[in-house]
């Protein structure tokens, strides 16, 4: 059989496990009365952004369609870029539509079945999405591998992909991330400090919608956000391989093409692995949540480094590529590590008694936590590129750096599965106090929502890392790209344009981070004044004896974050195009170099100050430091409302940045080596 056929046939294969699970999931009982109207507002106002989300979206994919087409003169790269345009979109939605539909079932499961149940179904939710997400880059990839990859005239063209699916994470993160904290940053201010009532009180006009951005922004947007670093980072191995010469190649692989299919094999083993991890945890699920989701996560991982052994040999590849592999899969469990050690062991604890001194000590300790964050990851991401470089010939380390990126994410099946059973555990929580269950089935949704915490902070740790690493290979394929144009071609730092660029690049993550604060900040001041008016206006909301106008507060999110998610997606897709045609590859080259930097280092930052935030605010709310209503839970709260569009928004937006602005230069190099100079060489 074609090698070329095996990524479409385990794609296919965790699509369809994705359904099983996700017919499984329908099956189980979704409660009747409050509970299901609830669970249908929910979900109603969920479908409703994604569907105009996505109206937006596919014009602004219609008219990149267009101008890559004008620009290649050519349909492949076109053809590719709407493939994974496509490809992410339907990942999100069907991930979405599926989270949407577990969180009732939680409840329920939670109320009547107990803890165990209750984990398992929250899981299931969110391993629809993980499948969903690793299935359908196999089956995208795969078939545009199938179709370009084995000709060098038409491989270049498989890059398109990777700009498809990083136009739609950057509409489905920043859109979700603003829908998301706009409604939870209005709720929890006017709900929780202004009125005193708990958080998800059914009064609160605020509440379906801060409980539908919990889905656009943290299933949805986190989906499309690894889904398209987990194929960069392919695509980037693939561009890397190809552009390799025969003494190289020949030094670590019998044959080039082996080496371009490489991360393809691995990523099928990895989704292989994803599905015995999600086992595991059902297995497990008798267990503490938080042991039975590591235990799937770890044990997945540990499949896989041994797998990906036995493929090395059967491609007849230098074993010292599986040990880039080795080293990507251990650097993502590390980051995750330190992640949760920051967003939920001792700093957490420190930042909530500082709580006892008002909000000003809360915020400065929240911003020392997440800067002193950034050290461990970093470092282990330099130690990967370092160790990348020792192990392979020169000339082949970068693509030791983006399998080590493949060895990160070819679990993504688990890890997305994990990370999305957060926001379904914290819906599940959310239907229950709406629907005034007894106190023994919210202890057991807030227990899985803790731990669904912990998951969602290690998993935007894992994201960066794995965005930093996928964007880094990719910038790697970029010089390739043009170095086999243009003899000679290399980013010298003693050159003006690359310094040029490099100031640049650091310019966009600052810029960028600015325009989602404050897009939250401007839309949440409309959710407040509205759940002010409500408050006021409606007779009896506050006595609990009429209903508040949820729908009205969901279309001010989706208004809101349609409108200004535009301006952002607009700087990330023009800003490669306009400086490399302008200034030339090398000064575009130093922007990506500078963008990578701040990207992550601006991430790391805001996702643990958030995420330590949010933890601390949770630790005051079990009764430490006075407990609800004390001194130190008003500071956390006012900590966790700023640390909000930080870990939501701004931090996520850093991802999605650097691997767009990244993968549109990669696909633009082709053409960028006709002018290497740009217009003022």
């Amino acid at each position: 059989m074609n090698q070329a056929f095996i990524p479409l046939l385990v794609g296919g294969f965790g699509l369809l496990m994705a359904l099983i699970i996700f017919l499984k999931v329908l099956k189980l009982p979704a409660g009747t009365g409050k509970v299901k109207e609830i669970a249908d507002q929910i979900h109603a106002g969920a479908m409703v952004f994604m569907r105009r989300e996505y109206t937006i979206l596919f014009s602004f994919v219609a008219i990149l369609f267009i101008g890559l087409y004008i620009g290649f003169g050519t349909w492949q790269t076109p053809f590719s870029f709407i493939v994974g345009a496509l490809c992410s979109a339907i990942a999100g939605y069907f991930g979405m539509f599926s989270a949407t539909k577990a969180n009732v079932r939680t409840t329920v499961a939670a109320n009547e079945k107990g803890q165990a149940a209750a984990l398992s179904v929250a899981f299931y939710g969110g391993s629809i999405m993980g499948l969903t997400v690793a299935a359908m880059g196999l089956l995208g990839l795969g078939l545009l591998y199938y179709l370009f990859g084995t000709d060098h005239e038409t491989v270049h063209a498989i890059h398109g992909f990777g700009m498809g699916a990083s136009v739609v994470a950057l509409f489905s993160r920043v859109g979700g991330g603003i829908f998301t904290k706009s409604a939870d940053v209005g709720a929890d201010l006017v709900g929780k400090i202004e009125a005193g009532i708990p958080e998800d009180d059914p009064r609160n006009p605020g509440v379906i919608a801060d409980n539908v951005g919990d889905n656009v922004g943290d299933v949805a947007g986190m989906g499309s956000d690894i889904f398209e670093s987990y194929c960069g980072a392919m695509i980037a191995c693939i561009a890397i391989a190809s552009t390799m010469s025969v003494p190289i190649y020949q030094q670590i692989a019998e044959r080039q093409q082996d080496l371009m299919f490489l991360p393809l094999a691995l990523a099928s083993v990895g989704l292989i692995c994803s599905v015995l991890g999600i086992f595991i945890v059902k297995l497990a699920s008798g267990q503490k949540p938080d042991v039975a989701l590591r235990m799937g996560t770890i044990g997945a991982t540990i499949i896989f480094i041994i797998a990906a052994y036995f493929l090395m040999a059967y491609l007849a590849i230098n074993n010292h590529v599986w040990q880039c592999v080795v080293l990507g899969a251990a650097g993502g469990i590390l980051i995750g590590l330190v992640t949760e050690y920051y967003t939920g062991g001792k700093p957490v604890r420190d930042i909530a008694k500082d709580g006892e001194t008002g909000p000003a000590t809360v915020l400065i300790s929240g911003l020392a936590v997440g800067m002193e964050s950034v050290v461990v990851p970093v470092i282990t991401l330099a130690a990967i590129i370092f160790g990348t470089s020792l192990l392979l010939p020169e000339g082949a380390g970068v693509y030791g750096v983006g399998i080590a990126a493949v060895g990160m994410l070819a679990t993504v099946g688990i890890t997305m599965a994990i990370d999305a059973y957060g926001p379904v555990a914290d819906n599940a929580g959310g239907i229950a106090e709406m629907a005034e269950m007894g106190p023994e089935t919210r202890a057991i949704t807030d227990g899985l929502d803790e731990v669904g915490n912990t998951t969602a902070a290690i998993g935007k740790g894992f994201a960066i890392g794995a965005a930093g690493l996928a964007a880094l290979a990719i910038i790697a394929a970029f010089i390739e790209v043009i170095s086999n144009s243009v003899p000679g071609f290399a980013l010298n730092i003693s050159d003006p344009r690359v310094l040029m660029g490099m100031f640049l690049g650091g310019i966009f993550p600052f810029l960028v981070s600015a325009m989602t604060m404050r897009a939250v900040g401007d839309a949440a001041f409309d959710m407040i004044k509205e759940i002010r008016r409500q408050f006021k206006e409606i007779p009896g909301l506050m006595e609990g004896t009429a209903k508040p106008d949820s729908d009205k507060c969901v279309d001010i999110a989706t208004t809101a974050a349609l409108k200004r998610m535009v301006a952002p997606g607009l700087l990330a897709v023009l800003s490669p195009i306009v400086v490399g045609f302008v200034f030339g590859a090398a000064t575009l080259g130093g922007m990506l170099g500078g963008a990578l930097i701040t990207c992550v280092l601006l991430a790391l930052t805001m996702a643990n100050a958030g995420g330590a935030w949010d933890n601390a605010k949770k630790f005051v709310e079990k009764g430490n430091f006075g407990g609800k209503g004390s001194t130190a839970h008003t500071a956390t709260v006012v900590g966790d409302t700023v640390g909000d569009p930080f870990k939501d928004t701004s931090g996520p937006a850093m991802n999605i940045l650097i691997n767009v602005m990244a993968i549109v230069s990669l696909v633009i190099a082709p053409l960028l080596a006709k002018m290497p100079g740009g217009i003022f060489a």
